[in-house]
């Protein structure tokens, strides 16, 4: 049987062009549909059905029916997603509600498990991988370019009285989406940079810093903390001395932040926003200090989810039972909504469904043994990314292949790194929810693929072939000189 240059049998990929690359393209199609914007009637309710959430159902079904058609299997590591899956369906079933449970157990599987699995199972070569991450790239820049606009003129969220703060097409009601597929964008768009060279990395870098200044006026300052450490751990990878100066400017700019905050908010004549934003920068040294209502309700709904796994603490109070054991254990401080406007929704208040902290959700809802299984899968994503990717960069050390790649790890190594950094750093001050999540779905099946494909031959590849398909650690990405790739 002879093997593709993606290492993958002839006969599975000219099986039907729907299920050759039918499933990349509609992961590529979950990232973009994210961007179409949606009018929420009911603001009470988690529970909305997307383009994003079709494309998705797609990007299953035709996985599956690929793995099905071709013969592959998938590499063994993605089985750490089983407990994942088992600890929310033994929290459903123990929950006191089970049908009201059930929406938030089909949720959680469909961005932690069914997703990532098929975005395993539809990377196969570089052509798999150019799309997903053009994808996120291009919506990244879609959301930047409308998210800038709204901050000039004047049509953004409104924010202490002004419409500046950027939201993109997800509009005020999903005010952090804008931000965060900002953020993965420039994760791609940071790793390009610093694997590629030549012109390629310079119109990466000029595309990333096309994404800054919407970073900027997205006023979002979780994103802005979890984009400097997902950059610092890329660096830290790629060029660990580069890091470790790296890791002194940012120290740097801590101490400026802490420092503006002792002295308060600066005043003054300026362009219509900047007292804004000199302010929001100034309070994330002072969010312990002094913290603003926006803090002071997170405290208080970790507080809330904190009581709630208490009284359930080994399977938790079941999917999407926040909501409904919030106001019986919720501090007095803590505010019955969050306000929220723009000039094409106007005015509504959103009820707080989460405790805006991944880790604190999952314990709440499914106890002990839910976060147990959620952070042994994160951390052995993380791991194996890390190990792959500083492997890579060992072996890469000498003499410059021929090709677009600079030696060191390949771009979707650094993506892994980078993006698993800024999904636990952010994790730790908000949770899912919203379109974006699928993106974070999908890039977190990216990460899973990078894990769990360590190089063996078996890895993606039918039984019948697995000894002979050439194995290589660089991924779809490497260079053409380095050998033939997976």
């Amino acid at each position: 049987m002879g093997a593709s240059r993606a290492g993958v049998p002839v006969t599975a990929h000219r099986a039907s062009p729907l299920l050759s690359r039918g499933p990349s393209a509609f992961a590529a199609a979950t990232v973009l549909l994210v961007c179409v914007p949606q009018e929420r009637d009911d603001l009470t309710t988690a529970s909305d059905v997307t383009p994003a959430d079709l494309a998705s159902v797609a990007l299953v079904a035709t996985a599956a029916l690929a793995l099905l058609a071709s013969g592959r299997r998938l590499p063994g590591r993605v089985w750490v997603t089983v407990p994942v899956a088992a600890a929310a369906v033994v929290a459903t079933l123990a929950s006191q509600d089970v049908m009201a449970g059930l929406p938030g157990l089909a949720r959680y599987l469909q961005v932690f498990v069914l997703i990532p699995l098929a975005v395993v199972a539809a990377l196969r070569d570089r052509t798999d991988l150019r799309l997903v991450g053009g994808a996120v790239a291009g919506a990244a820049l879609l959301q930047a370019a409308v998210g800038s606009w709204q901050a000039l003129t004047g049509t953004g969220a409104s924010y202490a009285g002004e419409n500046v703060r950027a939201v993109g097409t997800f509009g005020a009601t999903g005010v952090m989406g804008m931000a965060t597929v900002t953020g993965y964008g420039l994760i791609v768009l940071l790793a390009l940079g610093l694997a590629l060279r030549g012109r390629r990395r310079a119109a990466a870098l000029a595309a990333a810093a096309l994404l800054v200044p919407a970073l900027v006026f997205s006023l979002s300052r979780g994103t802005w903390l979890a984009v400097l450490c997902a950059a610092l751990a890329m660096t830290a990878v790629r060029a660990p001395r580069t890091a470790a100066r790296a890791g002194l400017l940012a120290a740097a700019a801590c101490a400026l932040l802490a420092a503006a905050a002792a002295l308060g908010p600066v005043s003054g004549p300026g362009p219509a926003g900047s007292h804004t934003l000199t302010q929001r920068f100034s309070s994330i040294g002072s969010s312990f200090t002094d913290p603003d209502r926006s803090v002071r309700d997170r405290y208080g709904l970790w507080e809330t989810a904190a009581g709630i796994w208490r009284d359930h603490p080994v399977t938790g109070a079941g999917p999407r039972m926040f909501p409904a054991l919030r106001d019986s254990r919720a501090p007095v401080h803590l505010s019955s909504g969050s306000d929220t406007a723009d000039p094409v929704n106007g005015f509504r208040r959103q009820p707080l469904l989460s405790p805006h902290n991944m880790y604190l959700l999952v314990l709440s809802e499914q106890g002990l043994a839910g976060i147990t299984a959620f952070c042994l899968f994160f951390g052995c994503v993380t791991i194996w990314s890390i190990r792959r990717a500083r492997s890579s960069r060992g072996r890469a050390a000498g003499p410059v292949p021929a090709g677009p790649v600079a030696a060191g790890p390949t771009p979707v190594g650094l993506v892994a790194v980078g993006f698993l950094t800024w999904q636990l750093t952010d994790f730790a001050y908000s949770d899912i929810g919203g379109p974006s999540t699928l993106v974070m779905s999908v890039m977190l099946g990216t990460a899973l693929w990078w894990a769990a494909t360590d190089g063996s031959p078996a890895a993606g590849a039918p039984a019948s072939a697995a000894g002979s398909v050439p194995a290589s650690d660089d991924g779809p990405l490497a260079p053409a000189s380095s050998g033939s790739s997976r």
